[in-house]
């Protein structure tokens, strides 16, 4: 059963039963009441005995979702979660989602220690499997075996064979992440205060939103590396200029 709600902000509004949640979302009928009970997911609005969930429940369930595909801790769910005014819109939530998307495609496979030597073609020192992870090409995975970055792996072990220090690498990490972070929050403000309104305004829908961001990723990454490269550019004219003088 449907039930349809008249709401003159809003227009009608479909109300869904916990069975047809469950459906919707792909969850539990247990991961729902938990969710609700740690205050990730308002109470079920109430029509005499029965409960039923709106527009609102499945977003932000979605969302939940999409945080723990991230990776995100139960408690850091909760912080997330805790940030989004509880006003917000289904709309305003799958803007979140949007944004949570990965910028770029890379496909992070399982490798054992032995095939990760054996594509080396020699044993790896535990220095080199750490100059590898702070280069951001391998991860440590389970049971001791590891993720490795099938496009950037190559360039990796390149750079071990050049005895690239691993000093370097874990410096070059803490300036990519903390740049990185920084960009973000500044790409992410320039969104929501500049693009979504003005696609809130006109009623766009979420799915095109969505797509409206999956458009600009490669146009800002390749914004970036042009940046990045013509600043590298100048930082060298400018040394050796300095080194003239």
């Amino acid at each position: 059963m449907v039930v349809k709600e008249d709401e003159s902000a809003v227009g009608t509004v479909t109300l869904l039963t916990l069975d047809q949640l469950t459906e919707r979302v792909q969850m539990s009928v247990r991961n729902i009441r938990f969710y609700t009970t740690k205050g990730l997911l308002p109470p079920p609005i109430r029509r005499g005995r029965s409960g039923y969930y709106s527009a609102d429940h499945v977003a932000r369930l979605e969302l939940v979702r999409e945080l723990q595909g991230h990776g995100f801790t139960l408690s850091a769910i909760e912080k997330y979660v805790a940030g989004i005014p509880a006003n917000a819109s289904p709309a305003d939530i799958a803007l979140h989602r949007t944004m949570l998307a990965p910028w770029m495609a890379d496909s992070w496979q399982d490798c054992t220690r032995t095939e990760l030597e054996r594509r080396a073609g020699r044993p790896l020192r535990p220095a080199d499997l750490e100059t590898l992870e702070a280069l951001g090409v391998l991860q440590r995975g389970a049971r001791g075996g590891f993720l490795v970055s099938q496009s950037q792996l190559g360039v990796g072990l390149g750079l071990l064979e050049l005895g690239y220090p691993i000093e370097a690498a874990r410096a070059a990490a803490e300036v990519y992440a903390a740049h990185g972070r920084a960009i973000a929050e500044e790409l992410y403000e320039l969104f929501r205060t500049k693009v979504w309104p003005v696609y809130k305004e006109q009623g766009v829908s979420p799915e095109k939103i969505q797509e409206v961001v999956e458009r600009l990723k490669p146009l800002s990454i390749a914004s970036l590396v042009q940046a990045y490269e013509s600043g590298m550019d100048e930082t060298r004219r400018a040394n050796i200029a300095r080194r003239a003088r």
